[in-house]
């Protein structure tokens, strides 16, 4: 059955909310790993874009299966990031770079196996906007759909590939090569946050979020790592995911942040864990705030980006005026516990909440 989707939690014609439900039944729920060909063509892409398909990528070439990725690159512009083609190319895809963005608009999405070919046309990029808060739109073709228009992947990359174009394939043992070059490094110290990533998460916390920090010290109340569970629509409110587990067989990726945690007028570096391989959800280390009684089961933490690393951490009382107001921005849910979250512009936080943010 075709599909369309407008996230994040617009509209939807059928079971898949957006750009990453569609992608996981394109690539998971509808296909056997070793089998066929992934494809991706984007003009711009970064590692969180694929956080969440990276081990899916690897268990699927490992199996015998293919997956190849067409990037747009350009030298002075931050089209494709070299952390995002290095791991494409540690899992085992093929990679190619455009170079010019102009030649690269393109955002499109599939399968190729035995039993047809499955397309995604959209104009969600290969990042975290274009995965989670940016609003795009997705159309999925299914098999018998594609097969009726005739399409092929192949026949697709082939004729990319035919144009006067300028490819250039990068490798893991030339990391010197011009193509490289082309790739922007999102661990450049420089980078500076687009107003548009200047947002506060709202977040009506939950049991889990709040049991350590009511916790009396030394009860078994207390014991576990303090996290602060959130949406898995974060690929785009967080740095580059770019350190992986060292211990264990489940997939991670995490980054590193400094948070200001207001309350406590206190600054500490935490870890922001994605679960690629669990419950696909983030979670954010709040272990400063263990045992400090200073939020309750229902209510809100506002979590401000600031820089590119950079956040403030704000807690409000459910029933306080600041609490009524920014629960009315926490619109969607996580599960089935009354645990919500929202987005909103860090002006309009300023507004409601009477806070300076930076």
């Amino acid at each position: 059955m075709n599909e369309l989707a407008v996230h994040p939690n617009v509209y939807a014609t059928g079971g898949s909310k957006g750009l990453v439900s569609i992608l996981e039944r394109v690539w998971l729920r509808e296909q056997d790993m070793g089998e066929g060909t992934f494809y991706i063509v984007s003009g711009f892409a970064n590692y969180n874009g694929g956080v969440r398909f990276f081990p899916v990528f690897r268990r699927h070439i490992d199996r015998g299966g293919r997956v190849v990725a067409i990037f747009g690159g350009n030298a002075r512009q931050r089209l494709t990031s070299r952390q995002v083609v290095h791991e494409m190319l540690e899992c085992g895809a093929d990679v190619h770079v455009v170079n010019r963005k102009r030649l690269m608009h393109a955002k499109s999405y599939g399968s190729r196996t035995p039993e047809g070919e499955m397309l995604v046309v959209t104009s969600g990029n290969f990042t975290g906007p274009g995965m989670a808060q940016n609003v795009e739109m997705s159309l999925m073709l299914d098999r018998p759909t594609t097969r009726s228009l005739g399409f092929s992947w192949e026949s697709l990359v082939e004729g990319m590939f035919s144009q006067n174009w300028e490819f250039y394939q990068p490798r893991l043992n030339d990391l010197e090569a011009p193509v490289w070059q082309l790739l922007y490094d999102e661990h450049e110290a420089d980078i500076v946050l687009d107003e548009t990533n200047e947002v506060t998460l709202i977040i009506r916390l939950g049991h889990a979020d709040t049991a350590r920090i009511n916790a009396v010290p030394g009860t078994d109340a207390g014991r576990g790592t303090q996290y602060f569970w959130l949406s898995k629509d974060c690929y785009d409110f967080f740095p580059a995911l770019t350190i992986p587990n060292r211990r264990g067989w489940k997939k991670t990726y995490s980054c590193k942040i400094n948070i200001n945690f207001v309350d406590l007028r206190q600054e500490h570096v935490v870890r922001v864990t994605f679960e690629a391989d669990n419950n696909l959800d983030f979670r954010l280390g709040t272990g400063p705030l263990r045992y400090t009684q200073l939020a309750q089961q229902g209510d809100f933490a506002a979590i401000s980006r600031v820089r590119e690393n950079k956040y403030e951490l704000r807690l409000f009382r459910e029933r306080s005026r600041v609490g009524r107001a920014l629960g009315k921005h926490a619109v969607n849910f996580i599960g089935h516990q009354g645990k919500r979250y929202g987005f909103i512009a860090n002006q309009r936080f300023e507004k409601l909440s009477g806070k300076r943010v930076g």
